[in-house]
């Protein structure tokens, strides 16, 4: 593995010292403190301060990292040990990645084990293990184009709530691919910068539908009893979100669709056309026959789970987080932190505009990968087989432990 690590070491090497490489400089970088993890003895540098991107440019092709960062926050003193630093704000950051999200396609390239005992499996990385209880994780992804489909729709159900729940405009949204399996969303409106943790985790409660109360209690109990019927969704924030989330699911709703939320009901489908017109957009939610609250209820309950933006919440709340610095490379593809128009979002193909090695081929003896695209080419799958790739490629499944250079 070490003639491996030295060909996506050299590699990352042209690339860091590439004159023409880009890398963007956040804004007001003398107050941020900036990290990077050394490629070969695995060390994560922290606590590093620079007035300016060509500084650090030029460390970077010294050091030439396998990652690099910088702080969310802003800092009186960013080089100082954090009780000293003198925090001053943070950008609001959300990180979206597929590792947290349930795919169709995670149980075909997605293997974990457990640290401790062994215990192994395919799917979506566990939080606890079965076995032994341990929380730790050896985890082997692939970033297929499902898994970043399913990244990019929560990013879009984030973005939709930040511009028409928080009035955010797109121009003061920085929208990236995260050169691995998702996106990151920035705000770096001073507005946002003095938010505390709590703040921010009211912000993450109403991104991910935490907390949402659809009808109390006592009015629940009122509706199973008949005394009172109650339900009713306005057109602001959530309740639009429900209303517009119910319509959409009954526009393509079937009866397994129905039975997998226990609802039993075939009035909703036999007049499907006349509870979205009467009860969803006039909101007469009494006016169908066989169409009550409790239905209303289990339907809101369904919707707000489709509707919420699924996101790793622990990022947004933290106020001192360090986060991947755009235009710098991924140590687990190889793939670069790409930076794109907000608009953009269902356009950007990160495997062509993510992609930093354009040149040159190399002989890989690979183990196993699925069938993937980069760079606009279809390749694999393959397994146990010595073939030869793109750099991009060749880089992306070493550095994803399922190739190594071949003699």
């Amino acid at each position: 593995m070490e003639a491996s690590r030295e060909f996506v070491y050299q590699k990352f090497c042209e690339y860091y010292r590439d004159p023409a490489t880009i890398i963007p400089s956040p804004i007001i970088p003398n107050q941020r403190e900036f990290a990077y993890l050394l490629f070969k003895e695995r060390f994560m540098v922290r606590h590093k301060r620079f007035e300016g991107i060509r500084n650090l440019r030029s460390v970077l092709s010294e050091t030439v990292p396998s990652d690099v960062y910088h702080s969310c926050a802003y800092y009186e003193n960013p080089d100082f040990d954090m009780d000293k630093k003198g925090w001053l704000g943070a950008d609001l950051v959300f990180d979206i990645d597929a590792d947290h999200i349930p795919t169709t396609c995670d149980k075909i390239h997605d293997e974990f084990t457990c640290v401790k005992c062994g215990f192994s499996g395919k799917g979506l990385l566990l939080e606890v293990c079965p076995a032994c209880e341990a929380t730790k994780f050896e985890a082997k992804t692939w970033p297929c184009e499902i898994c970043i489909k399913s990244a990019r729709d929560e990013t879009a159900k984030l973005i939709d709530m930040l511009t028409n729940d928080f009035g955010f405009s797109l121009d003061e949204l920085h929208v990236f691919f995260s050169g691995h399996r998702g996106y990151h969303v920035h705000v770096e409106d001073e507005a946002v910068r003095s938010l505390d943790a709590m703040a921010r985790k009211e912000i993450v409660d109403y991104v991910t539908g935490l907390g949402i109360v659809i009808l109390d209690k006592d009015a629940r109990r009122k509706i199973k009893k008949g005394t009172a019927k109650k339900f009713n969704l306005n057109n602001f924030g959530w309740n639009k979100r429900l209303k517009n989330g119910m319509e959409t699911f009954l526009q393509t709703a079937t009866k397994e669709d129905l039975k997998s939320i226990d609802l039993r009901n075939n009035s909703v489908l036999e007049n499907r056309d006349t509870i979205i017109k009467r009860c969803i957009n006039a909101g007469l939610w009494d006016s169908v026959d066989g169409v009550k609250d409790q239905t209303w209820l289990k339907l809101a309950e369904h919707v707000r789970e489709l509707q919420a933006a699924n996101i790793d919440t622990v990022v947004t709340t933290d106020i001192h987080r360090l986060i991947r610095m755009n235009g710098t490379l991924h140590g687990k593809t190889g793939l670069k932190k790409v930076e794109f128009p907000a608009k953009n979002l269902q356009d950007f193909d990160p495997f062509i505009g993510a992609v930093a090695f354009k040149k040159g081929n190399a002989k890989v003896l690979v183990s196993d990968a699925p069938e993937f695209k980069l760079s606009g080419e279809t390749l694999g799958p393959y397994k146990n087989q010595t073939v030869e790739l793109p750099v991009a490629a060749a880089v992306m499944l070493i550095c994803k432990g399922r190739a190594k250079v071949a003699n």
